[in-house]
């Protein structure tokens, strides 16, 4: 295993999902239902079902297009993400 890939990713996505809509929705339906175990683990498992599906994705879609061509494009839809929501199109 690299471990610096490993280390890469935990820190990207943690801090990218610190006050996400996940941590929201996980915050809500744990105090709406006072079980926090069964929320921990449905949330685990829903995390790892959508992470699964965009490990399975982004290796599909690195055999057709290179990588940094498709870092440059998702930084693009990034970009044009935001301006669609400033002036608020989306």
């Amino acid at each position: 295993m690299d471990w610096r890939v490993f280390a890469a990713t935990f820190v990207t996505l943690f801090v990218a999902e610190l006050g996400d809509k996940t941590q929201l929705a996980v915050i809500t339906l744990t105090c709406k239902h006072q079980r926090p175990l069964p929320v921990l683990l449905g949330a685990v498992a829903a995390l790892a079902a959508v992470t699964t599906i965009g490990v399975l994705g982004g290796q599909a879609i690195a055999r057709v297009i290179h990588p940094q061509l498709m870092h440059k494009i998702a930084s693009g839809l990034f970009v044009l993400m935001g301006i669609l929501m400033w002036f608020e199109v989306i």
